[in-house]
């Protein structure tokens, strides 16, 4: 059965300075809209079918502007939304949002905590142990700093799907490896965590990265989560600061070329059709 190729991340917005502060004056080029349309254009050059758009930034007027966009774009075959997790009141919005059949996940921006420990707060949890019972999915933003407190976090979890964004962030323009191959090597021990191999380009030399400073970080990951639980994802726009789409889209199909070719349908589209049920 042919299976359709998936960005499984990237973003889109109607940019404002108060709305997106962390597109800092570095990020001069991604202070504009980035708009269905944009994507369409970078979807076609590099043959994606279809993609999970992505929260940007903690507000509920976002994902239900995402959500509208999915309902009338069928290129989105999913939305990763942002609810209070934290709100006693949760539970009323997982209700309304649950209700659209491309919520798929939510997420909340934890690197950006002052509180390193925040994933590991009885409201978070408490609001995690909520999104089974609406058929949610949860996606981890971390840096690789916090992968043994998320340990912890999955553990008390274990009946709840993860999917770890941007391989928890290494730090790859610092060529340091460990201990993040090893705390990401422990989180691959659980089933249930899944992971997008996306976001590694703005974690290397935006203007200066190459396929062999980044293809240590693909391998480990390769080999910690195996195909069945990997899953391509762009991070566009925010890729844009140091890759181009299709160069970051054949970076990764070169650095997968030694798998079979299920493996690479795997991590092309198939688990992320099924993780998140697209």
């Amino acid at each position: 059965m042919p299976y359709a190729k998936i960005d499984a991340h990237h973003h889109l917005w109607k940019y404002s300075a108060s709305q997106y502060p962390w597109i800092s004056e570095n990020m001069s080029l991604l202070r504009r809209d980035f708009l269905i349309q944009d994507l369409m254009d970078v979807l076609e050059e590099s043959d994606i079918e279809g993609v999970v758009t992505v929260q940007a930034r903690q507000a509920l007027t976002e994902t239900r502007w995402l959500l509208e966009l999915a309902r009338t774009h069928d290129v989105i075959r999913g939305v990763v939304g942002w609810v209070a997790l934290t709100d006693p009141k949760v539970e009323r919005d997982l209700e309304h949002f649950s209700t659209h059949a491309k919520l798929k996940s939510v997420r909340h921006v934890l690197h950006d905590e002052p509180d390193d420990l925040y994933i590991l707060r009885e409201d978070f949890n408490r609001g995690i142990k909520l999104l089974k019972d609406f058929g949610l999915l949860y996606d981890l933003l971390i840096f690789a700093r916090h992968l043994p407190q998320t340990i912890q976090f999955v553990d008390r979890h274990p009946n709840q799907i993860f999917i770890l964004d941007h391989i928890a962030k290494p730090r790859i323009r610092e060529d340091a490896i460990s201990p993040w191959r090893e705390n990401l090597t422990e989180l691959a021990r659980r089933e249930n965590v899944f992971c997008k191999l996306s976001g590694l380009v703005t974690e290397a030399t935006w203007q200066s990265w190459t396929e062999a400073d980044l293809d240590p970080y693909l391998q480990v990951v390769l080999t910690a989560f195996g195909a069945k639980r990997l899953m391509f994802g762009s991070d566009w726009p925010v890729m844009l600061l140091s890759s181009s789409y299709k160069r970051w889209v054949d970076t990764v199909r070169h650095a997968m070329s030694h798998l079979s070719e299920y493996e690479q349908e795997r991590i092309l589209g198939k688990t992320a059709t099924e993780v998140y049920r697209l």
